[in-house]
């Protein structure tokens, strides 16, 4: 076991010195909307599950796993995202299980912006017409488990940003991997990598200008001028967590988790969370993430790093442990507006 441990710590510490954290691209990067998280779970942990998580919020932060449920698991979210800028975010997936070691899951995320004025050069203070932005994706997953200790997985996604007359689209590829061991199944460790894909640049009519001839020779022919939109990258990152489960009995888990993140365009994360279980009924989960090197006031993020949830469940079957609902929130604290509010409603079978 320590071997294989080892061998894991050297790939995720030589996957680090490629993916260090560097604030001087913070910025570059567009489609932050993959950074975005719309489970309940996970966002009472802050993010810092990578060892733990399965069913379909794997399919957001490791696809390894989407392996480890016991059958059909169908979940629902909705967020409010730093609540007081009518921002939110619908999402919702489904992952199966087949035979003994694979599983598949499909997932879809929208956030919605609301309503921007729309403006012009000859009208800045508005034309009188609004536009929504459009920010979707949608992910496909695999996961294979190996005799129950190593799962795999991965994520094929479709990214797409757009208003009425401008979009942009292309794909990205999570990657991910969790090793589990212990007399009780009771040390997990995990490694993902996100966000790996294409460059995205936008292209549509709202890029082309209608002008008459810059020379006079055609002014009675107006040409319409097209013009070429900078491509941005994916903002990729690199995830690191390990897990421990102390049981108390056969009615109490304590989950003690730390996680490293490693992000291309901003600065590293480091954060612990604990999560606390009793009879698979109920859950209370807290934690907090710090962002490497942001002391300064300027630099600092929005998020205080505080986060906090709980889970309730109910049975659907007495005979069948495993089918039942689940119904998840959490809140993660921010310096300015009201915090960011998740909900998850989920169905196991």
């Amino acid at each position: 076991m320590i071997k294989k441990i080892y061998i894991l710590l050297f790939l995720a510490f030589s996957a680090i010195t490629a993916f260090a954290g560097n604030p001087d691209r913070q910025g570059e990067a567009g489609a932050g909307h993959l950074l975005m998280t719309p489970w309940a779970r996970t966002a009472g942990l802050h993010t810092l599950n990578t060892s733990h998580i399965s069913g379909v919020e794997a399919m957001r932060l490791n696809p390894a796993g989407v392996g480890r449920i016991n059958s059909t698991q169908i979940s629902a979210g909705y967020t409010s995202y730093f609540s007081g800028t009518d921002i939110n975010i619908s999402s919702i997936g489904i992952a199966q299980r087949f035979g003994e070691n694979s599983s598949f899951g499909i997932s879809l995320m929208s956030v919605d912006l609301g309503d921007f004025i729309e403006t012009t050069e000859l009208q800045p203070e508005g034309t009188g017409a609004t536009f929504s932005p459009n920010l979707f994706n949608i992910g496909l997953t695999y996961s294979y488990v190996f005799e129950n200790k190593i799962s795999v997985g991965a994520t094929f996604r479709g990214v797409s940003e757009a208003i009425s007359d401008a979009t942009a689209f292309g794909f990205a590829i999570d990657a991910g991997v969790q090793y589990v061991t212990g007399e009780e199944d009771n040390f997990r460790f995990g490694i993902s990598l996100r966000n790996i894909g294409s460059r995205l640049t936008y292209k549509g009519q709202g890029l082309s200008e209608t002008l008459n001839s810059p020379t006079g020779a055609f002014d009675d022919y107006p040409l319409t001028f097209f013009q070429r939109a900078q491509s941005f990258e994916l903002p990729s990152m690199l995830n690191i967590g390990m897990g421990y489960d102390f049981y108390f009995g056969d009615d109490v888990k304590l989950t003690a988790l730390g996680n490293f993140t490693a992000n291309s365009f901003s600065q590293d994360q480091l954060g612990a969370g604990l999560e606390f279980g009793f009879r698979e009924l109920f859950e209370l989960r807290a934690a907090y993430k710090y962002e490497v090197g942001s002391e300064e006031e300027d630099t600092a993020p929005i998020y205080t790093g505080l986060a906090g949830g709980f889970s309730v469940y109910l049975p659907l079957s007495k005979e069948k442990k495993n089918n039942r609902i689940r119904l998840d929130y959490a809140y993660r604290d921010t310096k300015l507006w009201d915090g960011t509010h998740n909900i998850t409603l989920s169905l196991d079978l």
